[in-house]
């Protein structure tokens, strides 16, 4: 019997890689869907193979990109999956103030080239669309579940919002087994660098190492629901084994501020600090050597400030028998303890 396939778009990324990971175990054959770029950007997928161009390999590599529909269309009919992954995207909720016609063309629109390409191919495979907590941003409930109405606060988010319902919409009109996963803040030591979670701890790693002098953060204020997301990928697989197609939240029904992140890793990092000043000019003084090692900086705050995420997955929990296992507290411990071992400062 041959293996099922699948095929995730953003499979370099932090998800895709974990989530690569989960389906080959499970005996899949995993194609993944990469963007051509001068740089080259696998180091969170090189130990799953050794070279993703020889043939009957259980992972292969295409060349393709979501702002490109004829090469959507290619990719299907090559790896003719029975699951398809909708990881890609123009992520960074900062950034997509900075442009925001290209976080709609590909977060948004990007969607709808892949479920129409999926539509079109005949192909009966099973969608996951990556929906993102962003879609609540000014939250007019807490907690969150599927029932709460959307107020996104970026153009990432309304990009998401579109692709929510277009997902929504393919599932209703064409009889699409198509999901929608919306999952809240999830870090893990594969996390971009500029993602505020990593940014911390890489950053006190490079300090401690003398590579950095200071770390420079927004909002310390801001609060969310942040879960490991090699957990969350599993619910993501689980989704699309259910014998009906449905939307599901995945969270950990826990909210913290950054604030509280920075102080359990300044803790884990066995670095000990007191504070000064308020709003901008607040700063975290390291007591052993008098420097400032934290500072505020205006430029990292966002144009439009989501201030607290909160979800509830206990949907998620009662039909797809999925509930998170590590929580902020060992989530910051984990990270901290890669991101030292990786710049070879000790604990």
């Amino acid at each position: 019997m041959s293996p099922k396939r699948a095929l995730i778009t953003g499979i370099t990324g932090q998800d895709g890689s974990y989530l690569a990971e989960l389906l080959l175990d499970k005996g899949y054959e995993v194609h993944g869907l990469v963007r051509r770029a001068s740089t080259f950007n696998r180091g969170r997928i090189d130990h799953l193979f050794s070279d993703p161009y020889a043939p009957n390999k259980p992972i292969r590599l295409h060349y393709g990109d979501l702002c490109d529909s004829n090469s959507l269309l290619r990719v299907l009919k090559l790896s003719k999956p029975d699951e398809v992954y909708n990881l890609a995207a123009q992520s960074h909720v900062a950034v997509s103030f900075d442009i925001p016609e290209y976080t709609g063309d590909s977060t948004g629109l990007g969607t709808t080239r892949l479920l129409e390409a999926l539509r079109t191919s005949g192909l009966e495979s099973k969608f996951y669309q990556a929906s993102s907590s962003e879609l609540y941003g000014k939250i007019l409930e807490t907690p969150q579940n599927e029932q709460t109405p959307f107020y996104p606060r970026s153009p990432y988010g309304c990009a998401k919002a579109y692709a929510f319902y277009l997902t929504r919409n393919y599932r209703e009109s064409y009889n699409m087994y198509a999901v929608n996963g919306i999952l809240f803040n999830h870090e893990s030591p594969r996390r971009s660098e500029n993602f505020v979670t990593r940014k911390i701890t890489l950053s006190l790693a490079q300090i401690l190492s003398g590579k950095m002098d200071k770390l420079y953060l927004g909002n310390l204020d801001a609060k969310r629901d942040w879960g490991y997301a090699k957990e969350y990928v599993e619910g993501m697989w689980r989704m699309l084994q259910q014998e009906k197609p449905d939307d599901y939240v995945l969270a950990t029904g826990e909210t913290h501020s950054v604030r509280e992140f920075l102080e359990l890793c300044l803790n884990y990092a066995n670095i000990s600090f007191e504070k000064r000043g308020d709003g901008i000019n607040e700063e975290y003084i390291n007591t052993k050597t008098g420097k400032t090692i934290v500072a505020i900086d205006e430029r990292y705050y966002r144009a439009a400030e989501v201030d607290i995420l909160l979800g509830d997955a206990s949907k998620a929990k009662n039909e797809l028998g999925w509930e998170p296992k590590t929580m902020v507290s060992d989530l910051a411990k984990l990270m901290i303890e890669s991101d030292f071992a990786e710049m070879g400062v000790s604990l």
